[in-house]
């Protein structure tokens, strides 16, 4: 099982309020330059805030959300304190509930 961190909000505010798609590029360059694999991911709609302990979390997320899912959880705090309106959280997955960390519902 792996840990993952999330950031998770509207789905709009996330993809068009915030300039979440310039965070995202820029860390994606500085990974390619320390030669390091991504280990973040945008999740429109995500399907692990439909498992059952997740309800509390989902039910503070406006919907349609979105998240952003790491399996670093430094980056999960730097989001949260760019993003600030987010709700921040972690998950294991594989598991009986969540199958996979960034399936889509």
């Amino acid at each position: 099982m792996t840990t993952y961190h999330f950031v998770a909000a509207s789905e709009r505010f996330l993809t068009e309020e915030e300039p979440l798609e310039e965070v995202l590029k820029e860390r994606r360059r500085h990974y390619a330059e320390q030669g390091k694999e991504i280990d973040f991911w945008l999740v429109r709609r995500p399907a692990f805030l439909q498992a059952p302990e997740m309800a509390s979390v989902a039910a503070e997320v406006p919907q349609p959300a979105a998240a952003v899912v790491s399996t670093d959880p430094t980056f999960i705090t730097f989001m949260k304190l760019r993003l600030e309106f987010v709700r921040e959280g972690r998950f294991e997955a594989p598991t009986a509930t969540i199958s996979d960390a960034l399936a889509q519902a």
